[in-house]
């Protein structure tokens, strides 16, 4: 019964955002700077040389009310099967809910490890650690995609968490382009979106400024 319970929330909170996945191509200029500065969005990021050419590029940003050190446990540990991704469980997860604490397994990744964004892991389907410095910057690669993270702190106890994905459309494998494609002009900003605030709110609740029952 608890399982089930589950699972209609998952669904309720999919149908919810419906919307926003089947109207981001409509909004897409605002969407693929969401929360960033005019600055931020032209500002160089880690990688953004590995794939110059990208008909996908998205800069997005957030404030949150914790320092760095308290931001960068979550974003190191995300994944499919590892702490999740904060975001639509039931879509990203298999079902699985987001951790809601620091998993001190995946807290000291090294160049190479597999960030996997599925079940199966390869290089079409994970992203690996390709650079870092331990609370301040992040570099997920994949041969056709980046995955950048920057945390810069505001005050001692402030950070502004900026991200940017770049993605080349691999026209040579049409089948591959035209999946990546839809999924990320229709998927990408709802689940980011959702990604973003569900980091701010956990690292402000560990700083004890937020409570997870708030709705992200």
């Amino acid at each position: 019964m608890k399982a089930r319970r589950s699972i209609l929330r998952h669904l309720l909170d999919v149908l919810g955002a419906l919307p926003l996945f089947a109207t981001a191509p409509l909004y897409r200029y605002w969407h693929m700077r969401w929360g960033a500065t005019d600055e931020e969005v032209v500002s160089l990021m880690p990688g953004d040389d590995l794939v110059p050419v990208a008909p996908f590029n998205a800069t997005r940003a957030i404030s949150i009310e914790a320092p760095p050190d308290k931001v960068w446990p979550w974003i190191i540990q995300m994944g499919y099967r590892r702490a999740g991704f904060y975001t639509y469980d039931l879509l990203d997860n298999a079902g699985l809910p987001s951790a809601t604490s620091i998993l001190g397994e995946f807290q000291t990744p090294i160049v190479g490890d597999w960030m996997p964004m599925a079940g199966v892991v390869n290089e079409t389907t994970a992203f690996k650690f390709k650079a870092f410095e331990t609370n301040r910057w992040l570099l997920w690669h994949k041969p056709d995609s980046t995955w950048a993270w920057r945390l810069t702190p505001l005050t001692p106890n402030r950070t502004r968490l900026v991200t940017r994905l770049k993605a080349r459309y691999a026209w040579e494998h049409p089948g591959m382009a035209i999946f990546t494609l839809v999924l990320l002009e229709f998927g990408d900003f709802p689940m980011m979106r959702r990604v973003l605030k569900g980091i701010k709110v956990r690292s402000e609740t560990c700083c004890g400024l937020a409570s997870l029952a708030v709705d992200v």
